[in-house]
């Protein structure tokens, strides 16, 4: 194995994991690149999940839930990390796909242009063709390098991250002041945004693959929506320095039923109804008051 493969962490932020755990685990146990540490931050679970970490040998620490932030959270994890030159950050239901997941997405670092780096979703088991398609479109079979050049071809996407299976380099993170605390929604496009605009490059790693998918309710993706719109309003520089997101969302609806008008065509007025739930979510979040 090579050698600097060694020397990094695997975070998992967690809230009663129990029902994942166990194909977590061993999808982490049975890698071709070992962690030197794997961090439990957990969020008060009531189903054992810190102790379940704890008999693994993971290193725990527990915040109360009241307290959890996506931003603060994944800080504190970066901050007890103290020894890695590469953290990995995973939720606790993405599945490692492979043996080789995390050392394909490791292997991004080799190029110290690239200062974040994540893996392919691909849909769990089970997964409808509405929650299919959102992992298809987002996570497509091809690589890609992205940089400040890239926002002129696709905008925002330039600045795409995902922290339920996604990788740092310590010093781009540090550099870049870290993840912003008070962030609880859209931590990773915040710090992709500061890492592209400062030089670095994110990697896309196509052959890097984890299960991981959600089946939402229209008022949950409403719901994520307005938490988007509302990251937009309160870091307005994103807008900014990136363009807005509307061609991509008309984009992902034409592909979507595409899709569906092959595969699943009684479902075409669910998507019609989701989508206007994610508009409607966005519009609100974007353009309230804040609270």
């Amino acid at each position: 194995m090579i050698g600097w493969l060694m020397n990094f962490s695997v975070c998992i932020p967690t809230l009663n994991a129990r029902a994942t755990w166990t194909e977590l685990t061993a999808a982490l146990e049975n890698q071709t690149a070992i962690p030197e540490e794997i961090i439990v931050v957990d969020s008060e679970s009531d189903d054992g999940t810190a102790e379940l970490a704890e008999r693994k040998g993971f290193r725990v620490v527990r915040i109360a839930r009241r307290d959890f932030r996506h931003g603060a959270t994944r800080q504190l994890a970066a901050d007890m990390a103290a020894h890695g030159d590469f953290i990995v950050y995973l939720t606790q239901d993405a599945i490692l796909a492979n043996p080789d997941a995390l050392s394909a997405l490791l292997r991004s670092f080799d190029n110290p242009e690239v200062g974040a780096a994540y893996g392919r979703q691909l849909p769990r088991k089970g997964a409808r063709p509405i929650e299919t398609h959102a992992r298809l479109f987002n996570y497509p079979p091809v690589s890609e390098l992205r940089s400040a050049e890239s926002i002129a071809s696709i905008g925002f996407k330039a600045a795409f991250l995902s922290n339920s299976f996604g990788a740092y380099r310590r010093t781009a993170l540090q550099a870049v002041g870290g993840f912003p605390l008070e962030v609880n929604f859209g931590e990773d496009v915040v710090v992709g945004a500061r890492l592209i605009t400062q030089g670095w490059r994110i990697a896309y790693v196509s052959d890097a693959l984890v299960f991981h998918s959600h089946n939402y309710t229209w008022s949950q993706e409403f719901q994520r929506y307005k938490s988007i719109g509302a990251l937009h309003r309160e870091h307005r520089w994103l807008l900014q320095v990136l363009g807005g997101p509307s061609k991509e969302g008309l984009r992902f609806v034409k592909s979507e039923i595409q899709m569906l008008a092959v595969s699943a065509p009684h479902l075409i007025p669910s998507a019609m109804i989701r989508n206007a739930c994610k508009f409607l979510g966005y519009r609100l979040g974007r353009f309230s008051v804040r609270e």
